[in-house]
């Protein structure tokens, strides 16, 4: 039997989670915006010590995080910097 302490519990426990999320959402969108690499950003301790792999693929579905990839990309082919070595 679930009692209102555990819903109480399991609710604060999803509010914490979602603003975790959304810190990290904001880190990724603000590295992209200054040029890093996804794959690096992803990399760092900051993202991989907060979320799970789970929880790190829900936050790479957010709309905001493909809009700052798309600027990204759109960026690296007006610049013609592909990040490719010579």
């Amino acid at each position: 039997m679930t009692t209102i302490s555990d819903k109480l519990k399991e609710f604060l426990e999803d509010l914490a989670t979602d603003a975790l999320e959304e810190r990290v959402v904001e880190y990724v969108i603000r590295e992209l915006h200054n040029g890093r690499k996804l794959t690096d950003i992803l990399a760092d301790p900051y993202v991989k010590n907060r979320l799970s792999e789970e929880r790190l693929e829900k936050v790479l579905e957010n709309p905001e995080i493909m809009t700052a990839l798309e600027e990204q990309i759109a960026t690296s082919f007006q610049k013609r910097e592909f990040g490719f070595s010579d």
